[in-house]
């Protein structure tokens, strides 16, 4: 069913993109060297506060993965993960303004973000007309 496959590929590329993040947060010498800043030094507060953001990306990415064993049953977690991805955009949005990331480096984030953003809620809308909800195959 081409629906459940939209939704299969939702959640795969959201855990893949939700572990490359979790890993750059929680490594922050290969985000900066990511986001081209090579003249940035963590500080042990900056660090904590990534490791702490890094384990709900990494606490995402079972939740993307838990959400594909159900898919239909399950496929309200993307637009939940579409306020999260609002939120990081807004967040980037922040670092620009405060001189922090440059635009130029913050904008494949940005590119990337609106596409995850297009094929989950593509994914999602598709698979409401896969079964109606009370019936059985609604809920594999």
């Amino acid at each position: 069913m081409p629906e459940i496959r939209w939704l299969r590929i939702s959640y795969w590329v959201g855990a893949i993109a939700d572990l490359i993040v979790g890993v750059l947060m929680f490594f922050p010498e290969i985000g900066r060297a990511a986001y081209g800043d090579s003249d940035f030094e963590p500080t042990a507060d900056y660090r904590y506060a990534m490791r702490f953001g890094a384990s709900l990306m990494l606490g995402w990415t079972v939740l993307l993965l838990w959400a594909d064993r159900k898919p239909l049953a399950r496929r309200g977690v993307l637009p939940i993960t579409v306020f999260v991805i609002a939120g990081l955009a807004s967040a980037g949005a922040y670092a620009v303004s405060a001189e922090l990331i440059s635009l130029s480096n913050m904008i494949p984030s940005w590119g990337f973000q609106a596409l995850l953003t297009a094929l989950f809620l593509y994914s999602y809308f598709r698979s409401g007309r896969a079964a109606p909800p009370s019936s059985p195959a609604a809920v594999q």
